[in-house]
């Protein structure tokens, strides 16, 4: 453990001053001289303070709003709901985006362990049935298929699939994901009941109860929303952006701190496009599967009961009511409201296993937290940009830090806490040794303590940005030579 957790904290610890040194520095004293917006005047070698908003408002609804993947929406919910639904989303990514990438994380694993379970499941056979048989007709091979199932039916453990007319061919990720985001409907007697688990499927289909749903990649990739183009505009935004703030740190041109916060929420969300590229998007409607009428339905579905804590009154129940899509995206656990259960659909911040969670819990902890390091040195980057004081400065510079050290912290202390077998928030208060106790008590105090000390940190720094506006400093508002003949958005 100590050779992966030195190295990290030695390399966030260390590029604080590296960044501080190889920036020129811009105020000697307690103030810097700053220029008043309104009484600029225009010209057309400069940009406008609209242009700078501009441009950063397109950057980041480019690399936000079109790069998050939301779950399929209720049936009977209306298009004003999956809009405020995936504002809320958008609004996270954008004050913290490592929860966002997070849960991309989450998912993905979940995606890639799932498409690894199928095809083990339904692939190997079907895949000897056909090598077996190549020199049989079409017509012949169903009866042999058929005649597998009829074994598996009579057989105390069945080990292979019931399968459809069409023949099963391969669960590729995008199959995964289209499942984990609520993509195949139950219906019983033809009306619907519950969005199915990858894993209540691959179940019903073993028992016979379901035949396996017949969607092929491309049926699915039809459906999304998404493609490759709109992916490689934001991408491109992106490179123009961060190709333009390099442009204005060659030739000494100051940069605003809206555009540090810019580039450190963008850069980050491409982590989350990576781990979200083979997901589907915006899809409307789930496929249906249908349950056989000869076979008794389930007395119990995963996405069709409320969890408990909404039905009680204590505060902790009350706090959860309202802040429960947090642990989610964490990976902590999965929580069906009673709208989500009301609307058929996948929870809003689920589409994920949990056990998945808690078995990559390393690796999700790991780049949730190295992404939220990452996301506080970069606004370093603005260690010695002019402030109108000295105290906005040293804020800045102490809420940077913050958001650096915070994640660190709760990498180091959960990491131990993984590498003794537990998990804080699974195992806190399960030992008998009150020295234990002590011990779990005082590192869940920290960790929370971190936790809200990001969250505080984060606040300042949008405060700060939003101050900044007042008044600019000079030569914010020159362009590069070669601004007007490069094409943008």
């Amino acid at each position: 453990m100590t050779h992966l957790v030195l190295p990290l904290a030695t390399l966030l610890l260390l590029h604080i001053p590296f960044v501080y040194s190889s920036l020129p520095s811009h105020c000697h004293g307690t103030s810097a001289t700053t220029l008043d917006v309104s009484n600029f005047p225009p010209c057309s070698n400069n940009r406008s303070l609209w242009d700078i908003i501009w441009s950063c408002a397109a950057t980041l609804f480019a690399c936000t709003w079109t790069a998050i993947h939301p779950n399929i929406s209720g049936m009977d919910e209306g298009k004003f709901t999956a809009f405020s639904r995936r504002l809320g989303i958008m609004t996270v990514t954008l004050v913290a985006p490592e929860l966002t990438i997070t849960w991309a994380t989450i998912q993905f694993l979940s995606a890639r362990d799932n498409t690894k379970a199928f095809n083990d499941a339904f692939g190997m056979q079907l895949r000897q049935v056909r090598s077996d048989h190549l020199d049989i007709g079409e017509s012949a091979a169903a009866v042999f298929n058929e005649s597998l199932t009829l074994d598996r039916r009579n057989s105390p453990h069945p080990s292979a699939p019931h399968v459809a007319s069409c023949p099963f061919k391969e669960w590729t990720v995008t199959h995964s994901f289209f499942a984990w985001m609520g993509g195949f409907m139950l219906y019983f007697n033809d009306k619907p009941r519950a969005t199915l688990t990858p894993m209540e499927l691959r179940r019903f289909v073993n028992e016979g109860s379901v035949e396996m749903p017949v969607i092929m990649e491309a049926d699915i990739e039809d459906r999304s929303k998404g493609d490759a183009l709109s992916k490689g505009i934001a991408i491109l935004q992106l490179a123009w952006f961060v190709l333009h703030l390099i442009a204005r740190y060659v030739q000494n041109l100051p940069i605003t701190l809206l555009e540090l916060d810019t580039l450190a929420v963008a850069a980050l969300t491409c982590i989350s496009y990576g781990f979200w590229w083979k997901k589907p998007k915006d899809i409307g409607r789930p496929h249906p599967v249908y349950w056989k009428a000869t076979v008794s339905p389930p007395s119990e579905l995963t996405y069709d009961k409320v969890d408990e804590i909404f039905s009680t009154e204590d505060w902790a129940s009350f706090f959860l009511t309202y802040l429960y899509p947090l642990p989610s995206f964490m990976g902590v656990g999965i929580f069906n409201s009673p709208h989500a259960v009301h609307s058929r659909r996948v929870p809003s911040a689920g589409g994920y296993d949990v056990d998945d969670a808690h078995r990559h819990r390393f690796i999700m902890l790991f780049i949730g937290c190295f992404s939220g390091a990452v996301f506080g040195g970069m606004h370093c980057l603005g260690w010695n940009v002019s402030f109108q004081g000295r105290a906005e400065q040293i804020l800045w510079r102490a809420a940077s830090l913050a958001i650096v050290s915070a994640p660190v912290s709760i990498f180091l202390l959960n990491s131990y806490a993984i590498w003794l077998g537990h998990y804080w928030l699974d195992h806190f208060w399960l030992n008998d040794s009150w020295v234990d106790q002590l011990g779990e008590a005082v590192a869940f105090l920290v960790i929370f303590a971190s936790f809200f000390s990001y969250i505080f940190a984060r606040v300042i720094l949008i405060v700060l940005i939003l101050m900044s506006f007042r008044s600019l400093p000079p030569g914010v508002y020159d362009t590069v030579a070669w601004t007007e003949f490069i094409p943008h958005l």
